[in-house]
């Protein structure tokens, strides 16, 4: 059984800058594929990033040039840089683990005020 756990989320101002973080227990860290996504309300879960076992990434072309997905395989962490926030990235944002089927963390909410 995997456990993810999130952090990092809050309430900023435009332009603003924030880190989240999530901490993998329970797993085998270093051969997963590692992502984040985001469900803002009354739309669907969407992926903002993702990076694989061997640190290539993708990213959602939203969030393109702003947003930084890096992983720490020795202390399990996998992190979301999000610079130059705009009120669309409001959204519960939500880790995922991806080793042959998905685990998904309880996801934190991040607020971008105008």
């Amino acid at each position: 059984q995997v456990q993810l756990v999130e952090s990092g989320g809050g309430l900023v101002q435009a332009g603003g800058s924030l880190r989240l973080s999530c901490v993998a227990s329970g797993s085998i860290f270093s051969i997963a594929a590692m992502g984040w996504y985001r469900q803002a309300p009354g739309k669907q879960r969407e992926l903002v990033a993702a990076i694989g076992r061997g640190g290539g990434t993708n990213y959602a072309d939203s969030v393109k040039g702003r947003f930084t997905i890096s992983r720490d395989n020795g202390k399990n962490t996998v992190s979301l840089q999000m610079n130059s926030l705009k009120p669309e990235d409001t959204a519960v944002y939500y880790c995922n683990y991806h080793l042959g089927v998905d685990y998904w963390g309880k996801g934190t909410l991040v607020t971008v005020s105008s």
